[in-house]
């Protein structure tokens, strides 16, 4: 009897949300199909089956999950064919369970259900090109509902997860830009890779972390737990949704470093095509608002970090209103009137 664990997924979250079973309990899995969607804070992870046989799950969708918990056994014949042969019928009353018939995809209970009620043909069951159809295949089919993408679904967890748990609050400062601005263009043309406002607050912000250490820190109840460096995640949004990749001990990297870093995480933003590694371990957020006419944006502050700083777009003068969201618990308003002053002298000292 082979059991399913949860990986470690990232080292900011200590459980995740089992969102949806891909397979239903009791139906016959090979290894490496997916078989389980899990979201962390930061992004959507798929499971696969790690052996081939029955899977009977254990824990059910929509609970949360710690690492290293077993949330389904797969066992039986290792052999087992697909499909497995039709259950027997449900009591009177009942859903039919889950089946395959006449060369149509397996149709869950309450797909079936649906699809009875709606008048949904064996032909556009085919037409859906789907192993397994569930109810909210057939939804979509109808026009019914529109799912949020799984990078969304992500995202939404931790929005919601950040307004329930931290107390935050905001301060901003005005910073003259025109001079970093113009460091930019001459960084870009020294290292011969693209560098702006995210490369310049990213320096910047990391240059703070042994004057500010507590901007840098989590907060595990009573205790605070400080960080030997700055990994600073900085958000990409290029139309495929909201990543935030990690740039770990940003304040040892080179310029050229960084850039190159943050060139290869916007490439893989178009396609999502991101190693867990690249998205996990931020202790500090940057949040990039650059789009023409935002003068004020209020980050949150990500589960697992104490800050998160909104940069926007300057204005003709060169002015623009950096933001700070902060978790309060951890930092007080004086402290964070500090770190933005100290910020502010670092990158106007640019030119």
């Amino acid at each position: 009897m082979a059991e399913l664990r949860v990986p470690k997924l990232n080292t900011n979250d200590s459980e995740y949300l089992l969102v949806e079973w891909l397979v239903q309990d009791g139906d016959s899995v090979h290894e490496d199909d997916l078989v389980a969607l899990v979201e962390t804070s930061k992004a959507a992870e798929e499971l696969p089956a790690d052996a081939t046989g029955v899977l009977r799950h254990r824990v059910a969708a929509g609970a949360w999950c710690r690492p290293a918990q077993v949330i389904a056994t797969i066992g039986g014949d290792a052999a087992v064919a697909r499909p497995e042969p039709a259950p027997p019928p449900a009591a009177a009353g009942q859903p039919e369970p889950s089946v395959a018939r006449d060369g149509l995809p397996l149709v869950t209970a309450p797909a079936q259900a649906f699809a009875d009620e709606h008048g949904v043909t064996g032909e556009q069951l085919r037409e859906l090109g789907l192993k397994v159809v569930r109810k909210a295949d057939l939804e979509r089919l109808l026009g019914h509902v529109r799912d949020l993408p799984k990078v969304q679904r992500a995202v939404a967890r931790a929005v919601e997860l950040s307004h329930s748990t931290i107390p935050a609050a905001y301060l901003a400062v005005r910073m003259n830009l025109a001079g970093a601005i113009e460091h930019a263009k001459a960084e870009t043309r020294a290292v011969r890779r693209p560098v702006g406002l995210a490369e310049i607050f990213v320096q910047a912000v990391a240059g703070l972390h042994e004057r500010f250490p507590l901007f840098f820190a989590t907060l595990e109840g009573d205790r605070i737990r400080l960080s030997r460096t700055a990994d600073i995640g900085v958000t990409l949004d290029l139309g495929e949704g909201l990543y935030v990749p990690v740039l770990h001990d940003a304040g040892g990297r080179t310029t050229k470093e960084l850039a190159g870093a943050l060139m290869r995480h916007r490439l893989a933003a178009t396609t999502g095509d991101f190693r867990p590694s690249d998205l996990s371990g931020a202790n500090f957020v940057v949040t990039l608002h650059t789009e023409g006419d935002v003068v004020m944006a209020i980050p949150i502050v990500f589960p697992g970090t104490a800050c998160a700083l909104a940069v926007t777009a300057p204005g003709e003068d060169g002015g623009a209103d950096i933001g700070l969201a902060y978790d309060h618990r951890l930092i007080n308003g004086r402290e964070a009137a500090l770190f933005m002053h100290a910020l502010k002298a670092a990158v106007e000292g640019l030119s």
